[in-house]
């Protein structure tokens, strides 16, 4: 099956096309499993807690009873959090058939707790988007600008011209690594008014995280 779209900066493909059995296939998009979801946000969501429920496994993606829309306007904006380093090599975006499916996704990698204000930067990768009703339409990101992501943000800027914008699944693809920490310890000196006495130092580890 042959997609003749453009896709601003990114193709498209059928999962399909992979030629992989579907519990293969389902592992391929396994990377849902690597995500901070206490720490996951979904701005503008119209129902608390409802962005989360669309990273779920590739199997349950036509699973209709889990899916996130937006509140005010068309747009929602997903902080994803990983609990270690990702090569981040495809995205899937699937939709209803109407025209509250989204119209374009961009991409931003490792900005933690980004805002609707901080999109009017330049995205890492911006992908038109066509209507996928069966979730296997992967769009291929530039792995060399998202081979060390430790937070990914994306942005539904627009959907096909409704009022708000549906998202039933978004299945990730790519490689996990442990995120690699470095601790830097930090002394803090307390001197008691007699000299004689000996000063007590608290040692308190903070963590750093290295892109």
């Amino acid at each position: 099956m042959s997609h003749g779209h453009s896709h601003g900066g990114g193709g498209c493909r059928c999962a399909a096309e992979r030629e992989e059995p579907p519990e293969q296939r389902g592992l391929a998009y396994g990377l849902y499993l690597r995500i901070d979801l206490e720490r996951l946000q979904c701005l503008n969501e119209s129902r608390e807690g409802s962005g989360r429920g669309v990273f779920k496994p590739w199997e349950e993606r036509t699973d209709r009873s889990k899916f996130v829309e937006s509140d005010a306007d068309e747009e929602l904006l997903f902080n994803i959090p990983f609990t270690g380093n990702v090569k981040l090599k495809g995205i899937i975006i699937m939709g209803e058939d109407d025209d509250s499916h989204p119209s374009e996704m961009r991409l931003y990698k490792n900005i933690p707790q980004m805002s609707f204000d901080d999109t009017d930067r330049e995205p890492d990768q911006t992908f038109s988007l066509n209507r996928d009703l069966t979730g296997e339409l992967e769009y291929a990101t530039k792995i060399s600008r998202f081979s060390n992501v430790y937070h990914l943000s994306i942005h539904i800027s627009k959907n096909f011209g409704a009022d708000t914008t549906k998202v039933l699944y978004i299945g990730l693809r790519g490689e996990w690594t442990e995120l690699r920490r470095h601790e830097v310890t930090i002394c803090n000196y307390e001197a008691s008014a007699n000299p004689a006495d000996h000063r007590v130092h608290q040692v308190t580890p903070q963590t750093h995280f290295i892109s």
